[in-house]
C-alpha cells in the first residue's frame, strides 16, 4: 500500500461504486451487503480495459495504491451475470492502446497514465 510522505500508515481508499437511477455513490459496501443485486452499476465491467481499484478480497476499504484493468471473456462474464460489478470500484476505462492488454504480464511496469476526460469533476479530500 502507499503511505503519503511524512505519514506513518498506509493510505486506504474506500470502496466507491456509483449506481444508474441513483445520484449519490454507495461508499464501503458491495452490492451484496447494500442489497442492490441486479442494479445496473455506471461504470460496468463490460470490456477490455475497465479500470478499477484493486483491494483485498474481504475487506472493501482496502484499496491504496493498485488498479487493475479488466479483460473481458463472454464466457466468464455474461450479460447479466457480472460479479465484478458493484463489487469492485471502476471508474474509467482504457481510450487508447487497448491491443496490448492482453500482452500486458505481470510484472509490467506501466509507466504513465493520462485522465483524458472527467478530470473536472475530480473531488480532492
Amino acid at each position: 500500500g502507499y503511505i503519503p510522505p511524512g505519514e506513518t500508515k498506509v493510505r486506504k481508499v474506500p470502496l466507491e461504486v456509483g449506481y444508474i437511477g441513483r445520484k449519490d455513490p454507495l461508499y464501503s459496501e458491495t452490492v451484496d451487503e447494500a442489497g442492490l443485486v441486479g442494479r445496473p452499476v455506471r461504470i460496468p465491467f463490460a470490456v477490455d480495459g475497465t479500470i478499477a481499484q484493486a483491494r483485498v478480497e474481504f475487506d472493501n476499504d482496502s484499496g491504496s495504491s493498485q488498479v487493475f484493468m479488466f479483460l473481458f471473456e463472454s464466457d466468464m462474464t455474461p450479460a447479466g451475470k457480472n460479479l465484478l460489478d458493484g463489487r469492485y470500484g471502476s471508474f474509467g476505462y482504457t481510450v487508447g492502446g487497448n491491443v496490448f492488454l492482453r500482452q500486458i504480464k505481470e510484472g509490467d511496469i506501466i509507466l504513465s497514465m493520462k485522465v483524458t476526460n472527467g478530470l473536472d469533476r475530480l473531488v480532492r479530500p
